[in-house]
């Protein structure tokens, strides 16, 4: 498997606005895109080669806030780009990891997900991101 870089580190928050507001009024960091998947919105922030994520759901039902209610704002998770994920995930059912997401899913910006089940990872939420080439979306 051929990790390329750590796309983004997510962080799961309850005030989404207060978040944005924080980053860029302590940080001065500039909002990429704002997407919406299912009932989730995330706002993305570049840091270098990398991204900080912005998770934020009201429905109950969501990962995002069974997170928030389990363990609180804070650390989501990390999600590492890789070359092919179809390839990644082969490699590491053959490894005999337990994945969440046994093949790729629609993620971010139109990237190719899947997760690493918490159980094979010492409990870190692991992602794993095929990007495609094209601009960032925008809401």
């Amino acid at each position: 498997m051929k990790i390329k870089r750590i796309e983004h580190i997510a962080v799961a928050v309850d005030d989404l606005e207060g978040g944005k507001s924080m980053l860029t009024n302590l940080f001065g960091l500039n909002l990429e895109y704002e997407e919406r998947i299912n009932t989730t919105t995330l706002a993305m922030y570049p840091v270098g080669q990398t991204y900080l994520e912005l998770l934020h759901s009201e429905d109950p039902t969501s990962r995002t806030r069974k997170w928030i209610g389990e363990r609180g704002v804070g650390l989501f998770h990390i999600c590492f780009e890789v070359e092919d994920i179809s390839e990644a995930l082969a490699e590491l059912k053959a490894k005999g990891v337990k994945l969440l997401n046994d093949q790729p899913v629609s993620g971010h910006n139109g990237s190719k997900i899947a997760f690493i089940d918490p159980e094979s990872t010492g409990n870190m939420l692991i992602e794993l991101a095929e990007l495609v080439a094209h601009p960032a979306a925008q809401t």
